[in-house]
């Protein structure tokens, strides 16, 4: 058996049960962002709204077009990257969420729906500081007003206000929450009439229940990836393993099929311990195309190595590794080799 990424889909499922629970009566968006962070965005998405989620964030346009497809016209889908003309359009074509931060899109995403004569929801998004796109304070009033107009002529829908959060610190993430109010407030003394607003993602949305809007925008958390040097949260699980088999035996240690070129990072070697059929056993080294594990009585060919995730005693998480070398759980999914097999191991129970 090759290498797996093994996907739990009854766990998903159960991570979004205790997070709507834990944030109602704020709504969850699922982000799959970066193909669900390596796990499979269509996976995730159709996991996702099958169980009753009606909101999932994709990041990008293309991503959201192959979801509209796939998930058909009742669910709502948010792309909030900045966007060729030729994407813009099609993005309105397939009636998606536009987040929008700066004037210039502002103005092609208008001029595109006005050229195709369709109507496209925009969601305006604030900058609180964190400046990773957002509109400026200084030219918000100019953008509400501009799309407002765009609104009365047809073109537009503005349904939201959003941002992003640092999540460096308490005070830095209240400061940002004290501006984006500011920005709601002067949006809706303008004119506008708001479904939504959000400003939190994974940490923030669990941690500070007083900076959640009517909307939450949750990634990493869904799928059980704790933040860094976080707090482990009983609520929420990985949904994903990652096995591979012993391929060679060799004195004091096995080889299992998976190594750096599949992603694996190489300064894991000797810093963690794997799960095997007898327990947990030292990682020694990580090869361009194996990786080398100490041994085990009775090991033989073929048996299962759990690299991290559920299933035998070894990590626990993708954090768990990821913090041993300084770096966040997401990363140790997303850099993982898109050949390596995913596969769902529970069937989706419909709830919606």
């Amino acid at each position: 058996m090759p290498p797996s990424i093994v996907l739990r889909s009854s766990q998903l499922i159960a991570n979004l049960d205790a997070l709507r629970a834990h944030t109602a009566p704020a709504e969850l968006m699922l982000v799959v962002k970066d193909d669900a962070y390596g796990l499979g965005a269509h996976w995730a998405a159709e996991t996702a709204v099958h169980a009753g989620v009606r909101w999932i964030g994709t990041y990008d346009v293309g991503t959201a077009l192959a979801l509209r497809e796939a998930l058909g016209p009742e669910t709502r889908l948010f792309a909030w990257a900045t966007s060729a003309d030729d994407e813009v359009a099609q993005a309105i074509r397939g009636d998606i969420d536009l987040g929008v931060g700066s004037m210039e899109y502002l103005e092609r995403v208008i001029a595109a729906a006005e050229r195709l004569g369709r109507n496209v929801r925009v969601h305006l998004k604030v900058d609180t500081g964190l400046h990773r796109n957002g509109i400026a304070p200084a030219e918000w009033a100019e953008a509400v007003r501009r799309t407002l107009g765009a609104e009365r002529a047809g073109s537009v829908r503005l349904v939201g206000v959003w941002s992003h959060l640092a999540e460096a610190s308490d005070a830095e993430d209240d400061a940002a929450q004290a501006l984006f109010h500011i920005a709601v407030r002067e949006a809706e003394e303008l004119g506008a009439l708001l479904e939504h607003t959000h400003l939190t993602a994974s940490a923030a949305t669990w941690e500070r229940p007083e900076l959640r809007g009517s909307l939450v925008r949750v990634g990493a958390f869904c799928y059980g990836v704790r933040s860094a040097d976080g707090p482990e949260i009983a609520e929420l699980a990985p949904v994903a393993s990652l096995t591979a088999p012993v391929v060679a035996i060799d004195g004091d240690g096995v080889s299992v099929g998976i190594g750096s070129l599949d992603g694996l990072p190489s300064s894991l070697s000797g810093r963690v311990t794997v799960g095997t059929p007898a327990g947990a056993r030292a990682l020694l080294s990580i090869g361009l195309t194996s990786t080398r594990i100490a041994s085990w009585a009775g090991a033989a060919v073929g048996d299962e190595v759990v690299l991290f995730g559920p299933g035998r005693t070894g990590e626990s998480s993708p954090t768990t590794l990821a913090e041993t070398i300084g770096t966040v759980g997401e990363e140790i999914l997303t850099r993982l080799a898109p050949g390596i097999q995913r596969r769902a191991t529970d069937e989706i129970v419909d709830r919606a």
